[in-house]
């Protein structure tokens, strides 16, 4: 359907929807230099060491064939030394991104464009990584571990749809400085495999993924976070 680590949650049966949501992150300002960082520009986040949380604007949508499962919720906050700006003079890469840890989000109030069919969004992994790269757009990269978003539905077409089943895959967004909030937007594709019976798209190998979240200084509303170069 349709940016040492924890060990993923379990999750529903395993039928795997592959969602490939383009470029590379996951919700996790990753603050090292990720795998797109090389020979790409200058970057730069600030306010260095500062705790950021991203929150849904709108809705965020999953497509795979016909069907549309909508999110009215999803959040990444602050906590166990994730989504933080790294610390100067780690917040600045001279030759591409500035990377690190961020608390997967979550998804919830999730509903479907199929009359009687429910739908819940489970993330297995707790942490997942991002990349900011300062350009024109600048791009916000997560990275999705494998299996790392699973979409059930249930009621007349009973599916399980796996995001990324085999292979972390990498997300991007468009990054756009803002105050006092910066704002992160997915509009973008990824692979998919879906499981399921009567109803589900089976035949999907792609889904699409479509959110913007606003990001926020946690520490410093007053301080908002950006990238340059």
């Amino acid at each position: 359907m349709s940016v040492p680590r924890p060990r993923p949650r379990p999750f529903p049966a395993r039928s795997r929807t592959a969602v490939a949501v383009a470029a590379a992150g996951v919700l996790a300002l990753s603050w090292s230099g990720g795998a797109l960082a090389a020979q790409q520009a200058s970057t730069t986040v600030d306010p260095a060491g500062a705790a950021f949380e991203a929150v849904l604007d709108g809705t965020a949508t999953f497509t795979a064939g016909t069907v549309v499962v909508t999110c009215q919720v999803s959040s990444t906050s602050p906590g166990g030394g994730n989504n933080l700006v790294p610390a100067a003079p780690g917040n600045h890469n001279p030759n591409g991104a500035v990377s690190g840890p961020i608390n997967s989000p979550d998804f919830g109030s999730c509903s479907t464009n199929v009359p009687l069919v429910s739908a819940t969004v489970a993330v297995a992994d707790p942490v997942w990584e991002m990349t900011m790269q300062f350009g024109a757009p600048s791009v916000g990269t997560m990275v999705v571990p494998a299996g790392g978003i699973v979409v059930t539905t249930r009621g007349l077409a009973s599916c399980t749809a796996t995001v990324s089943p085999d292979a972390p895959v990498p997300v991007g967004g468009t990054w756009t400085n803002g105050n006092p909030a910066s704002t992160l937007a997915f509009d973008t594709t990824a692979p998919v495999e879906v499981e399921g019976g009567f109803g589900c798209p089976t035949s999907a190998t792609t889904s699409d993924f479509t959110a913007t979240y606003l990001v926020t200084n946690a520490d410093d509303p007053a301080a908002p976070i950006t990238v340059s170069g």
